[in-house]
């Protein structure tokens, strides 16, 4: 069954076309058909034109309980992660083909990419790197396309879909220069769950994602990445050993701190899908014991607004003193409740997190006689992950029904000035905003020389700012109006006590406006050589990616080189 969408379609000859935009499905130099034929043919039948998901929704092709399914499950992840075009945030859909637009309303492609390469092997994506330089085409890679910024969708672009590179292969003893001992190759469709799950069948942990569904290889580890593992061994980008790419000239190498040493730093922290299509890497695997975990539930509703004020207040004067007991800390704060979900501790058990991690806050709740709700456990790494952030393979985390903001809080604003801290988070929460905290240390106990912005290394909390995203086509406005809310007031309102801070680019505000030095921070004049020694004709492109403002995206997704 079809769908009425706007695709490839036979044009007359095409004129002389310049490069200074991409090409459209709507424009004369867009490629034929049977161009694209040839392509599927080169990926053996892996070329796939996008059909919306939620194409069921409308004529010609309504079906109603599909539809009605559709609707039901429109804001999991689970939904919408293992396709190959829908993105996982609604707003960079911008109603091409929602489920909830009138039945009688087309289905366009409209944001969505026009065609995606399922990549089996390197080869794969060879192939569309040269067919996008050959044919002027706009490119994005995607593993889930679980993206708070919509870098893997765009307008007419052909997409390089790695979801199916599956592979874990387990190195008993990796050696190089800067690390021997065991480590993992990961494919670049591998996620959380399932490096946590190779890693445990091993013996071995890997860091991995707060939500178990986030990939491992892509824009988690190229953007920095950090996890309930972080405060002992840093981010994911310190965790890269090597990587396997598809460069921009489609040819297929491996980028490390001996071999094309610039890319292996860029490509570690400095932001994904903008360098080079990496379709695997290799990481560090840890040789640990149980993990400590614990959970900790406050309801507001038990206890006064100024007591549960004097709560979070409480909770970060004790934050330096928890992280540096080796605990990482995922936490949930809004005016409903506030919940510590998970604690984790690496070599430790659920007796050291309650009485040492979480016994100085236990006690102010004991002798304020707050109620609380608490669990605690010793288990295997794996185990603890299905526990606190699963089940697996998805989670219980949402992510699709909000829209964020973020910060990244250095140790120095919570020791010295905590009371501003929860003075800014406790404004926010009559507005309905949700926030939503990982605390630790961020420092790896390894050397390491990567992109990751300087700033995470003195952070103690990397705070993101939620507001809920409505599904209701009539909301779009009001929701457009919570982006604007976003950037011009509720993340100002912590930017006011971090001046000196920063932002965790793939938890952030897309409207960020001082992005270069919030997502990037000192590196990013060297990222931008990087850049344009590997990509010198900008293909890859991603929203507030190193060297994105050389390029402009109209509002029918036309993008062109800026003037």
């Amino acid at each position: 069954m079809g769908c009425a969408l706007v695709t490839g379609k036979k044009h007359p000859a095409p004129k002389p076309r310049s490069d200074a935009c991409r090409c459209l499905p709507s424009d004369n130099c867009w490629p034929s058909d049977n161009t694209w034929d040839g392509l599927n043919n080169t990926v053996n039948g892996q070329l796939i034109k996008t059909v919306p998901i939620g194409s069921p929704c409308h004529d010609p092709t309504y079906d109603a309980e599909a539809c009605d399914a559709l609707q039901q499950r429109w804001t999991e992840g689970s939904l919408h992660l293992p396709t190959d075009s829908s993105p996982m945030q609604m707003y960079f859909a911008n109603q091409s083909c929602d489920a909830f637009t009138p039945r009688d309303q087309p289905c366009v492609l409209g944001n969505y990419v026009a065609y995606s390469v399922k990549v089996s092997e390197p080869k794969d994506a060879v192939a569309a790197v040269k067919f996008a330089n050959k044919n002027n085409l706009r490119l994005v890679i995607r593993n889930t396309g679980h993206d708070f910024f919509g870098r893997s969708t765009g307008a007419g672009a052909l997409s390089i879909w790695t979801h199916h590179l599956k592979s874990t292969d387990i190195i008993p003893n990796y050696s190089s220069k800067s690390y021997s001992g065991p480590a993992m190759r990961v494919g670049a469709g591998v996620t959380g769950a399932e490096a946590a799950e190779a890693a445990h069948k091993a013996g071995l942990t890997v860091v991995v994602g707060g939500c178990p569904s986030v990939g491992v290889a892509g824009g988690y580890t190229q953007g920095g990445g950090h996890s309930t593992l972080s405060t002992a061994y840093g981010l994911a980008a310190d965790q890269a050993l090597e990587y396997e790419v598809v460069t921009a000239d489609g040819a297929i190498l491996t980028a490390s701190p001996k071999e094309n040493k610039d890319l292996f730093w860029a490509l570690s922290g400095g932001g994904g899908g903008n360098y080079a299509v990496v379709t695997s890497v290799v990481v560090r695997a840890h040789e640990s014991g149980n993990v400590g975990g614990g959970s900790m539930q406050i309801l507001a509703s038990d206890v006064t607004p100024a007591t549960y004020a004097a709560i979070i207040a409480k909770f970060h004067e004790l934050a330096p003193k928890m992280a540096d007991s080796g605990a990482t800390i995922m936490y949930i704060l809004n005016g409903l409740y506030f919940s510590l979900t998970p604690v984790t501790v690496v070599d430790s058990t659920g007796d050291y997190v309650r009485n040492e991690v979480l016994g100085e806050f236990i006690d102010f709740l004991e002798e304020n006689n707050v109620k609380y709700a608490a669990g605690f456990s010793t288990l295997a790494f794996r185990d603890h992950y299905d526990r606190y952030l699963g089940p697996l393979p998805w989670g219980s985390l949402s992510s699709s029904d909000y829209q964020y903001g973020g910060r990244l809080i250095p140790r120095s604003v919570v020791e010295d000035e905590p009371a501003k801290l929860s003075g800014a988070v406790i404004s926010l929460l009559p507005e309905g905003v949700i926030a939503v905290g990982t605390l630790g240390n961020f420092t790896p106990p390894h050397a390491v020389s990567n992109a990751v912005h300087p700033k995470w290394r003195s952070t103690l909390i990397q705070l993101q700012l939620l507001t809920q995203w409505s599904t209701k086509p009539e909301d779009w406005d009001a929701m457009l109006a919570n982006q604007a809310r976003m950037t011009n007031d509720y993340v100002p309102r912590i930017k006011a006590v971090t001046p000196d801070g920063a932002a965790y680019m793939n938890e952030a505000d897309f409207h960020e406006p001082d992005w270069k030095n919030a997502f990037y921070g000192e590196g990013y004049e060297q990222l931008v050589k990087t850049k344009k020694e590997w990509d010198p004709k900008g293909l890859f492109w991603t929203l507030k990616g190193v060297a994105s403002d050389q390029w402009t995206v109209a509002e029918d997704g036309k993008m062109c080189r800026a003037a």
